[in-house]
C-alpha cells in the first residue's frame, strides 16, 4: 500500500507544481513552462512534429508520470532507510536533490542549457519556487493518504 501512497502523493504534488507553473507563466511571472519543455522534448525525442495542443497533452503526461515516479522513489527510499516518509527534513533534502537534478541534468538534456539559461537567467530561482511547491504538496499529500 505504501507504493500507492507514493504514487498518489507524487501525482498530487505534480498537479500543484504544474498548476503553479502554468498560472505563473500565463501571468508573466515565470519565464519557463515545464509542461511545454517536457512535451517539446518528448516529441522531439521520437521525431514527431507537434502543435501546441499535442505538446501540452504529452507534456502533461510526462510531468505527471515523472511526479508519480518521484513519489515512488521517495517512499522506497524511506522504507529502505527506515525513516518516516512524512519527515519534513527528509522531504526537503529529497526535493533539493530533485531541484539540482532539474538544473544540471533535465534542463540541459531537454536542450535548455545548464540551469535553463536558454529560457532565462532566473530559471534556477523559478525552479526553486516550483520545487518548493512540489515539496509542500508532497508533504501535505502524504499526510492525507
Amino acid at each position: 500500500m505504501w507504493i500507492a501512497e507514493g504514487v498518489l502523493a507524487g501525482l498530487m504534488a505534480g498537479v500543484f507544481m504544474g498548476m503553479a507553473n502554468e498560472i505563473g507563466h500565463r501571468l508573466g511571472l515565470l519565464s519557463s513552462n515545464l509542461v511545454m519543455v517536457d512535451g517539446s522534448f518528448a516529441l522531439r525525442s521520437i521525431n514527431k512534429a507537434a502543435n501546441e495542443t499535442a505538446i501540452y497533452v504529452v507534456g502533461t503526461v510526462v510531468h505527471l508520470v515523472t511526479s508519480a515516479v518521484f513519489g515512488i522513489v521517495y517512499v522506497i527510499l524511506a522504507k529502505l532507510f527506515g525513516f518516516e516518509a512524512r519527515s519534513a527534513p527528509a522531504i526537503i533534502v529529497y526535493v533539493f536533490v530533485l531541484w539540482i537534478s532539474m538544473l544540471l541534468i533535465a534542463l540541459p538534456v531537454a536542450g535548455q542549457g545548464i540551469m535553463g539559461q536558454k529560457i532565462s537567467k532566473a530559471v534556477w530561482a523559478e525552479q526553486l519556487i516550483l520545487h518548493s511547491i512540489f515539496g509542500l504538496g508532497f508533504w501535505w499529500a502524504l499526510g492525507l493518504i
